[in-house]
Protein backbone atom coordinates (compact mmCIF):
# COMPACT_ATOMS: atom_id res chain seq x y z
CA UNK A 1 0.00 0.00 0.00
CA UNK A 2 3.06 2.26 0.94
CA UNK A 3 4.63 1.81 -2.33
CA UNK A 4 1.37 2.35 -4.70
CA UNK A 5 0.70 5.39 -2.11
CA UNK A 6 -2.82 3.78 -1.04
CA UNK A 7 -3.76 5.73 1.89
CA UNK A 8 -6.82 2.88 2.96
CA UNK A 9 -7.81 -0.35 1.50
CA UNK A 10 -11.37 -2.26 1.76
CA UNK A 11 -11.05 -5.81 1.14
CA UNK A 12 -14.23 -8.07 1.11
CA UNK A 13 -13.47 -10.84 -0.67
CA UNK A 14 -13.09 -13.26 1.78
CA UNK A 15 -9.68 -15.52 0.33
CA UNK A 16 -8.13 -11.94 0.00
CA UNK A 17 -9.60 -11.50 3.70
CA UNK A 18 -8.05 -14.93 5.31
CA UNK A 19 -4.78 -14.00 3.24
CA UNK A 20 -4.01 -10.85 4.78
CA UNK A 21 -5.59 -11.83 8.36
CA UNK A 22 -6.10 -15.66 8.65
CA UNK A 23 -9.90 -15.37 9.57
CA UNK A 24 -12.35 -18.18 7.79
CA UNK A 25 -16.12 -17.03 8.39
CA UNK A 26 -18.28 -16.28 5.78
CA UNK A 27 -18.94 -12.43 6.71
CA UNK A 28 -16.36 -10.17 6.74
CA UNK A 29 -14.83 -6.70 5.63
CA UNK A 30 -11.71 -5.90 6.23
CA UNK A 31 -10.71 -1.97 6.72
CA UNK A 32 -6.64 -1.54 6.36
CA UNK A 33 -4.92 2.23 6.79
CA UNK A 34 -0.90 3.03 7.11
CA UNK A 35 -1.52 2.66 11.08
CA UNK A 36 -4.41 0.47 11.84
CA UNK A 37 -6.94 -2.61 10.73
CA UNK A 38 -10.12 -3.52 11.17
CA UNK A 39 -11.31 -7.06 10.52
CA UNK A 40 -15.63 -6.54 10.98
CA UNK A 41 -17.99 -9.53 10.58
CA UNK A 42 -21.10 -10.57 12.91
CA UNK A 43 -21.70 -12.84 16.61
CA UNK A 44 -21.58 -16.16 14.81
CA UNK A 45 -17.92 -15.57 14.37
CA UNK A 46 -17.18 -14.00 17.84
CA UNK A 47 -14.84 -16.64 19.37
CA UNK A 48 -13.66 -18.09 15.87
CA UNK A 49 -12.60 -14.34 14.84
CA UNK A 50 -11.45 -14.32 18.27
CA UNK A 51 -9.08 -16.94 18.13
CA UNK A 52 -8.25 -16.85 13.94
CA UNK A 53 -7.53 -12.74 13.21
CA UNK A 54 -3.64 -11.76 13.57
CA UNK A 55 -2.76 -8.21 12.70
CA UNK A 56 -6.09 -6.36 12.89
CA UNK A 57 -9.03 -5.61 15.48
CA UNK A 58 -12.05 -7.23 15.17
CA UNK A 59 -15.36 -5.53 15.65
CA UNK A 60 -18.34 -7.32 15.46
CA UNK A 61 -21.64 -5.34 13.53
CA UNK A 62 -25.15 -5.24 15.03
CA UNK A 63 -25.83 -4.42 11.15
CA UNK A 64 -24.00 -4.97 8.20
CA UNK A 65 -20.00 -5.72 8.48
CA UNK A 66 -19.38 -4.13 5.12
CA UNK A 67 -21.31 -0.69 6.47
CA UNK A 68 -19.26 -0.58 9.86
CA UNK A 69 -15.74 -1.23 8.22
CA UNK A 70 -16.44 1.71 5.79
CA UNK A 71 -17.31 3.81 8.31
CA UNK A 72 -14.52 3.05 10.53
CA UNK A 73 -12.54 4.04 7.07
CA UNK A 74 -14.41 7.28 6.96
CA UNK A 75 -13.26 8.48 10.33
CA UNK A 76 -9.38 7.95 9.20
CA UNK A 77 -9.01 11.27 7.98
CA UNK A 78 -8.13 9.90 4.63
CA UNK A 79 -9.02 11.23 0.97
CA UNK A 80 -9.95 7.94 -0.30
CA UNK A 81 -10.23 4.82 0.76
CA UNK A 82 -9.27 1.78 -2.46
CA UNK A 83 -11.19 -1.42 -3.28
CA UNK A 84 -10.95 -3.92 -5.91
CA UNK A 85 -13.00 -3.88 -9.02
CA UNK A 86 -12.68 -6.66 -9.89
CA UNK A 87 -14.49 -7.90 -6.11
CA UNK A 88 -17.09 -5.21 -5.56
CA UNK A 89 -20.42 -5.39 -7.20
CA UNK A 90 -22.50 -2.27 -8.21
CA UNK A 91 -24.60 -3.24 -5.40
CA UNK A 92 -21.84 -3.13 -2.71
CA UNK A 93 -20.19 -0.06 -4.10
CA UNK A 94 -23.68 1.83 -3.39
CA UNK A 95 -24.14 0.12 -0.49
CA UNK A 96 -20.12 1.43 0.85
CA UNK A 97 -21.35 5.02 -0.62
CA UNK A 98 -24.01 4.91 1.45
CA UNK A 99 -22.60 3.75 3.95
CA UNK A 100 -19.97 6.83 4.54
CA UNK A 101 -22.72 9.58 3.83
CA UNK A 102 -22.43 12.47 5.59
CA UNK A 103 -18.89 11.46 7.65
CA UNK A 104 -16.65 11.31 4.23
CA UNK A 105 -16.97 14.73 2.15
CA UNK A 106 -17.41 13.49 -1.42
CA UNK A 107 -19.12 9.98 -0.17
CA UNK A 108 -19.52 9.35 -3.96
CA UNK A 109 -15.88 9.92 -4.62
CA UNK A 110 -14.79 8.12 -1.48
CA UNK A 111 -13.99 4.41 -2.85
CA UNK A 112 -11.69 4.28 -5.18
CA UNK A 113 -10.88 0.80 -7.50
CA UNK A 114 -7.26 -0.03 -7.44
CA UNK A 115 -5.72 0.57 -11.10
CA UNK A 116 -5.03 -2.99 -10.60
CA UNK A 117 -5.98 -5.51 -7.79
CA UNK A 118 -3.35 -5.49 -4.39
CA UNK A 119 -4.03 -8.91 -2.60
CA UNK A 120 -4.99 -11.35 -5.35
CA UNK A 121 -1.17 -10.11 -7.04
CA UNK A 122 0.20 -10.76 -3.74
CA UNK A 123 -1.40 -14.10 -3.52
CA UNK A 124 -0.07 -15.76 -6.73
CA UNK A 125 3.27 -16.06 -5.45
CA UNK A 126 3.51 -18.75 -2.27
CA UNK A 127 5.48 -18.67 0.21
CA UNK A 128 6.99 -22.15 1.22
CA UNK A 129 4.45 -22.66 4.04
CA UNK A 130 2.02 -21.77 1.69
CA UNK A 131 3.76 -24.44 -0.79
CA UNK A 132 4.18 -27.12 1.89
CA UNK A 133 0.07 -26.99 2.52
CA UNK A 134 -0.40 -27.10 -1.09
CA UNK A 135 1.83 -30.60 -1.86
CA UNK A 136 0.01 -31.99 1.15
CA UNK A 137 -3.64 -31.65 -0.77
CA UNK A 138 -1.83 -32.48 -4.22
CA UNK A 139 -0.49 -35.67 -2.05
CA UNK A 140 -4.16 -36.73 -1.29
CA UNK A 141 -5.39 -36.14 -4.74
CA UNK A 142 -2.68 -38.43 -5.81
CA UNK A 143 -3.55 -40.96 -3.58
CA UNK A 144 -7.14 -40.44 -4.44
CA UNK A 145 -6.98 -41.15 -8.15
CA UNK A 146 -4.81 -44.20 -7.11
CA UNK A 147 -7.84 -45.44 -5.23
CA UNK A 148 -10.26 -44.58 -7.71
CA UNK A 149 -8.94 -46.24 -10.94
CA UNK A 150 -8.82 -49.38 -8.32
CA UNK A 151 -12.69 -48.95 -7.34
CA UNK A 152 -13.70 -48.81 -10.96
CA UNK A 153 -11.50 -51.35 -12.07
CA UNK A 154 -13.26 -53.73 -9.36
CA UNK A 155 -16.73 -52.61 -9.30
CA UNK A 156 -17.45 -51.56 -12.88
CA UNK A 157 -20.04 -53.31 -14.04
CA UNK A 158 -22.31 -52.01 -17.09
CA UNK A 159 -24.72 -49.76 -15.38
CA UNK A 160 -22.47 -48.11 -12.26
CA UNK A 161 -23.70 -44.46 -12.70
CA UNK A 162 -20.88 -41.64 -12.52
CA UNK A 163 -22.24 -40.49 -9.52
CA UNK A 164 -21.20 -43.74 -7.69
CA UNK A 165 -17.99 -43.30 -8.81
CA UNK A 166 -17.89 -38.97 -7.87
CA UNK A 167 -19.50 -40.14 -4.42
CA UNK A 168 -16.99 -42.91 -3.64
CA UNK A 169 -14.33 -40.62 -4.58
CA UNK A 170 -15.37 -37.52 -2.19
CA UNK A 171 -16.26 -40.45 0.42
CA UNK A 172 -12.52 -41.37 0.35
CA UNK A 173 -11.63 -37.63 0.26
CA UNK A 174 -13.55 -36.70 3.88
CA UNK A 175 -12.36 -39.84 5.38
CA UNK A 176 -8.78 -38.95 4.68
CA UNK A 177 -8.51 -35.88 5.91
CA UNK A 178 -9.76 -33.25 3.48
CA UNK A 179 -11.97 -30.15 4.15
CA UNK A 180 -14.14 -30.11 1.23
CA UNK A 181 -13.63 -30.82 -2.58
CA UNK A 182 -12.22 -27.84 -4.64
CA UNK A 183 -14.73 -28.23 -6.69
CA UNK A 184 -17.88 -30.14 -8.29
CA UNK A 185 -16.12 -33.69 -9.42
CA UNK A 186 -15.95 -34.29 -13.13
CA UNK A 187 -16.69 -37.91 -13.91
CA UNK A 188 -17.13 -38.09 -17.70
CA UNK A 189 -17.68 -40.81 -19.54
CA UNK A 190 -18.43 -42.13 -23.01
CA UNK A 191 -19.51 -39.28 -25.37
CA UNK A 192 -19.79 -37.65 -22.15
CA UNK A 193 -16.03 -36.94 -21.53
CA UNK A 194 -16.59 -34.71 -24.71
CA UNK A 195 -17.90 -32.05 -22.31
CA UNK A 196 -14.64 -30.33 -20.44
CA UNK A 197 -16.83 -29.77 -17.57
CA UNK A 198 -18.89 -32.78 -17.30
CA UNK A 199 -19.45 -32.94 -13.97
CA UNK A 200 -20.64 -36.39 -12.51
CA UNK A 201 -24.13 -37.30 -13.17
CA UNK A 202 -26.58 -40.07 -13.79
CA UNK A 203 -24.73 -41.42 -17.01
CA UNK A 204 -23.79 -45.21 -16.43
CA UNK A 205 -20.43 -45.99 -17.43
CA UNK A 206 -20.20 -47.50 -20.66
CA UNK A 207 -18.64 -50.74 -21.22
CA UNK A 208 -16.04 -48.77 -23.86
CA UNK A 209 -14.97 -45.74 -23.91
CA UNK A 210 -12.81 -42.83 -21.96
CA UNK A 211 -13.70 -41.80 -18.53
CA UNK A 212 -12.20 -38.24 -17.25
CA UNK A 213 -11.74 -37.79 -13.86
CA UNK A 214 -11.17 -33.77 -12.41
CA UNK A 215 -11.28 -33.36 -9.43
CA UNK A 216 -9.39 -31.78 -6.25
CA UNK A 217 -9.31 -31.32 -2.57
CA UNK A 218 -9.13 -28.49 0.19
CA UNK A 219 -6.83 -29.38 2.86
CA UNK A 220 -5.78 -26.90 5.42
CA UNK A 221 -7.13 -23.83 3.31
CA UNK A 222 -5.58 -24.73 -0.06
CA UNK A 223 -6.81 -26.27 -3.04
CA UNK A 224 -5.89 -29.12 -4.95
CA UNK A 225 -6.44 -29.58 -8.80
CA UNK A 226 -5.47 -32.79 -11.05
CA UNK A 227 -7.17 -35.10 -14.27
CA UNK A 228 -6.51 -37.96 -15.35
CA UNK A 229 -8.01 -39.89 -18.04
CA UNK A 230 -8.79 -43.48 -18.20
CA UNK A 231 -10.26 -46.14 -20.90
CA UNK A 232 -12.54 -48.69 -20.06
CA UNK A 233 -12.75 -51.64 -22.68
CA UNK A 234 -10.28 -51.72 -25.89
CA UNK A 235 -9.55 -48.50 -27.21
CA UNK A 236 -9.03 -47.87 -31.15
CA UNK A 237 -6.62 -46.53 -32.90
CA UNK A 238 -7.72 -43.50 -33.28
CA UNK A 239 -8.27 -42.94 -28.95
CA UNK A 240 -4.33 -43.99 -28.19
CA UNK A 241 -3.21 -41.40 -30.97
CA UNK A 242 -5.38 -38.85 -29.53
CA UNK A 243 -4.52 -39.91 -25.61
CA UNK A 244 -0.52 -39.67 -27.08
CA UNK A 245 -0.83 -36.20 -28.27
CA UNK A 246 -2.77 -34.78 -25.49
CA UNK A 247 0.29 -36.49 -23.06
CA UNK A 248 2.83 -34.97 -25.51
CA UNK A 249 1.11 -31.82 -25.11
CA UNK A 250 0.47 -31.45 -21.38
CA UNK A 251 4.37 -32.96 -21.37
CA UNK A 252 5.58 -30.20 -23.24
CA UNK A 253 4.02 -27.41 -21.45
CA UNK A 254 5.09 -28.80 -18.25
CA UNK A 255 8.97 -28.63 -19.79
CA UNK A 256 8.26 -24.99 -20.81
CA UNK A 257 7.76 -24.03 -17.21
CA UNK A 258 9.97 -21.50 -15.74
CA UNK A 259 10.52 -18.35 -13.78
CA UNK A 260 10.52 -15.56 -16.37
CA UNK A 261 8.66 -17.76 -19.21
CA UNK A 262 5.35 -16.07 -20.56
CA UNK A 263 2.47 -17.41 -19.58
CA UNK A 264 1.15 -17.21 -23.06
CA UNK A 265 4.26 -19.38 -23.93
CA UNK A 266 3.49 -22.22 -21.73
CA UNK A 267 0.06 -22.07 -23.61
CA UNK A 268 1.38 -21.89 -26.96
CA UNK A 269 3.92 -24.93 -25.93
CA UNK A 270 0.56 -27.19 -25.44
CA UNK A 271 -0.95 -25.70 -28.11
CA UNK A 272 1.65 -26.22 -30.47
CA UNK A 273 1.73 -30.44 -30.19
CA UNK A 274 -1.99 -30.53 -30.71
CA UNK A 275 -2.23 -28.36 -33.65
CA UNK A 276 0.58 -30.69 -35.40
CA UNK A 277 -1.67 -33.28 -34.54
CA UNK A 278 -4.58 -31.76 -36.23
CA UNK A 279 -6.36 -31.52 -33.12
CA UNK A 280 -5.86 -27.80 -31.84
CA UNK A 281 -9.54 -26.94 -32.83
CA UNK A 282 -10.52 -29.62 -30.23
CA UNK A 283 -8.62 -27.88 -27.44
CA UNK A 284 -11.42 -25.43 -26.80
CA UNK A 285 -9.80 -23.45 -23.53
CA UNK A 286 -6.98 -22.60 -22.10
CA UNK A 287 -3.63 -24.34 -20.88
CA UNK A 288 -3.91 -23.69 -17.24
CA UNK A 289 -4.48 -21.51 -14.23
CA UNK A 290 -2.85 -20.33 -10.57
CA UNK A 291 -4.52 -22.65 -7.62
CA UNK A 292 -4.33 -21.50 -4.16
CA UNK A 293 -6.74 -20.41 -1.36
CA UNK A 294 -9.40 -20.55 -4.57
CA UNK A 295 -9.42 -22.84 -7.48
CA UNK A 296 -9.25 -20.64 -10.35
CA UNK A 297 -6.20 -17.97 -9.19
CA UNK A 298 -4.28 -15.55 -11.56
CA UNK A 299 -2.26 -16.49 -13.76
CA UNK A 300 -4.03 -16.93 -16.75
CA UNK A 301 -2.23 -19.94 -18.92
CA UNK A 302 -3.59 -19.27 -21.66
CA UNK A 303 -3.01 -17.95 -25.60
CA UNK A 304 -1.59 -14.51 -25.65
CA UNK A 305 -1.17 -13.91 -21.78
CA UNK A 306 1.94 -11.61 -21.25
CA UNK A 307 1.93 -12.39 -17.74
CA UNK A 308 5.87 -13.48 -16.43
CA UNK A 309 6.02 -16.58 -14.49
CA UNK A 310 7.84 -16.04 -11.05
CA UNK A 311 9.57 -18.83 -8.27
CA UNK A 312 6.44 -19.19 -6.38
CA UNK A 313 3.66 -19.81 -8.41
CA UNK A 314 1.47 -22.75 -8.86
CA UNK A 315 -0.49 -22.93 -12.03
CA UNK A 316 -2.06 -26.19 -13.48
CA UNK A 317 -1.04 -27.60 -16.51
CA UNK A 318 -3.99 -29.10 -18.62
CA UNK A 319 -4.13 -28.95 -22.12
CA UNK A 320 -7.51 -31.69 -23.25
CA UNK A 321 -9.72 -32.10 -26.45
CA UNK A 322 -12.99 -32.87 -26.98
CA UNK A 323 -14.75 -33.71 -30.15
CA UNK A 324 -18.61 -33.92 -30.00
CA UNK A 325 -20.65 -36.96 -30.26
CA UNK A 326 -16.90 -39.07 -29.81
CA UNK A 327 -15.23 -38.81 -26.78
CA UNK A 328 -12.84 -35.97 -25.12
CA UNK A 329 -10.01 -36.36 -22.73
CA UNK A 330 -7.57 -34.14 -20.81
CA UNK A 331 -4.42 -34.73 -18.72
CA UNK A 332 -3.55 -32.10 -15.49
CA UNK A 333 -0.98 -31.70 -13.46
CA UNK A 334 -0.15 -28.86 -10.67
CA UNK A 335 3.15 -27.43 -10.97
CA UNK A 336 5.38 -25.08 -8.89
CA UNK A 337 7.24 -22.37 -10.75
CA UNK A 338 11.23 -22.39 -10.18
CA UNK A 339 14.06 -20.95 -11.60
CA UNK A 340 15.08 -23.02 -14.17
CA UNK A 341 11.94 -25.28 -14.21
CA UNK A 342 8.90 -26.59 -11.95
CA UNK A 343 8.35 -29.06 -9.42
CA UNK A 344 5.36 -31.17 -10.27
CA UNK A 345 3.08 -31.39 -7.24
CA UNK A 346 0.41 -34.05 -9.07
CA UNK A 347 2.81 -36.84 -9.53
CA UNK A 348 0.26 -39.88 -10.67
CA UNK A 349 1.02 -41.65 -13.22
CA UNK A 350 -0.44 -40.74 -16.85
CA UNK A 351 0.86 -43.51 -18.76
CA UNK A 352 -2.34 -45.51 -20.42
CA UNK A 353 -5.02 -46.97 -18.17
CA UNK A 354 -7.18 -49.17 -19.89
CA UNK A 355 -9.54 -51.39 -17.47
Amino acid sequence: MAKQKIAALLVTHLPDARYVCGFTGSNAALALTAKAALLVTDGRYTAQAAQEVKGAEVRIAKGPALAEACKWLAAARVKHAYYDGEQTTVSALSAMQEAVKGSAKNAKQFFQPLPSPLVSAQRMVKDAAEIERMAAAAALGVRLFEHIVGFIGEFMRPGIPENAVAAELEYRARLWGAEAMSFPTIVASGERSAFPHGTASEAKLPRRGFVTLDFGVILNGYCSDMTRTVHLGRATAREREAYDAVLAAQEKAVAAVAAGVKAGDVDEAARSVLREAKLADYFTHSTGHGVGLEIHESPRIAMAQQTLLTKGMVITIEPGIYIPGAFGLRIEDTVVVDRRGCRVLTPATKAWIEL
